[in-house]
């Protein structure tokens, strides 16, 4: 029996790769190197420290990632104040209601720093729905990994056989099943060149796993 959700956000909730891109590639700019489309693209559902530690070694910098780090979130943190165009995804907030109304246990599971975390749950009034939120960049391992997932489950108070992960990346979605819980690959118009071949179900619109649809996963 379903009672738990395990929400990535960024993709999922939230639009916010269009703003993070823009703090990458300043970020890249800063540093001179030259990352690729391709390469870009693997980081999704990666933390951002273990994002900069990978670049650190491919690119040979002698800057700390954590100098690339705090570089990018500089970015981002003004583009998130200038950006008007920032919003939820469509249908994402009726769902959230819908899951809390009926008495799921929310938790967000998102690689996405604290800080940003709570940044877009101020600007969007989340945290009345959710239970706990974890960052990845708080923990010892990122996506593909399980630990956020797991800790996730942890936090719901919930049995993984009763938890399902919504995710919209190669990376979260591995880190689901790798935790040994159910996932939704999210196939949005935002998610750009990601495998989902492993997910339990694959949709492209949230009314697919509405509170009914969702729970029959789980008879």
């Amino acid at each position: 029996m379903l009672q738990a959700v395990l929400f990535d956000m960024d993709g999922v909730i939230v639009n916010t790769e269009p703003l993070h891109k823009k703090a990458y590639f300043k970020m890249f700019n800063d540093v001179n190197i030259d990352v690729s489309e391709e390469m870009y693209e693997a980081f999704t559902g990666q933390s951002t420290i273990n994002i900069c530690k990978q670049l650190c070694s491919h690119f040979a910098l002698t800057q700390a990632p954590e100098t690339l780090m705090a570089t990018k979130r500089k970015h981002f943190k003004r583009l998130f104040t200038t950006d008007n165009d920032l919003d939820l995804l469509e249908g994402v907030l009726p769902l959230i209601k819908e899951y809390y109304t009926n008495g799921l246990t929310l938790v967000l599971a998102s690689s996405a720093s604290m800080p940003n975390i709570n940044r877009i749950f101020k600007r969007f009034d989340l945290d009345q729905y959710f239970t706990a939120k974890l960052s990845g960049a708080d923990l010892k391992a990122s996506k593909p990994h399980p630990e956020i997932f797991i800790k996730a489950a942890e936090a719901a108070g919930q049995e993984k056989n009763k938890c399902m992960v919504i995710e919209d990346s190669t990376n979260g979605i591995a880190a689901a099943k790798a935790a040994g819980i159910f996932c939704v690959g999210y196939d949005s118009l935002h998610s750009k060149n990601q495998d989902y071949s492993k997910a339990d179900v694959v949709v492209s619109n949230f009314e697919a796993i509405s509170y009914d649809k969702a729970k029959r996963f789980f008879v």
